[in-house]
């Protein structure tokens, strides 16, 4: 089994932060090549959409509000791997700041253990990002 995993900190509160990325719905709301998203089976089902129009489809697992956090898995998506289990996690950091991290295991199917951690590490390197310039950028207009 492989995996990948992706922090950054944040200069906003755990909660903050939370608010933004804890909803399974939310991606589209801070992961710009995930601009669409529905929910199925009671909210337990997300279909994502990403940049290419390819779906993805992922189920909650777990899901804990008070520890800031949400584990789930891909059911079908265009990646070469089988059995993905991921957690989405924010961490309350020293000075009233954040530290979101997300990190997932899998079976490659194709591809070596090597490439499919890099393209998942990547993913979520690049969605962290993203999630840190909406930060700022909207840290600056509050300036």
């Amino acid at each position: 089994m492989a995996q990948a995993s992706a922090h950054i900190a944040l200069p906003a509160t755990a909660d903050s932060v939370w608010r933004l990325i804890g909803g399974f719905d939310s991606l589209p709301d801070w992961l710009p090549y995930i601009p669409k998203s529905e929910l199925s089976e009671g909210g337990r089902v997300r279909t994502l959409a990403n940049s290419a129009g390819e779906a993805i489809v992922e189920r909650l697992l777990a899901f804990d509000e008070e520890g800031r956090s949400y584990s789930y898995a891909i059911l079908s998506a265009p990646f070469p791997v089988s059995g993905y289990r991921a957690t989405l996690r924010v961490l309350e950091a020293a000075g009233g700041t954040a530290r979101v991290e997300w990190s997932g295991e899998f079976t490659p199917q194709g591809v070596s253990d090597e490439e499919a951690s890099r393209l998942f590490r990547g993913i979520y390197e690049d969605g962290l990002k993203a999630l840190a310039a909406g930060f700022k950028a909207a840290f600056k207009a509050a300036s």
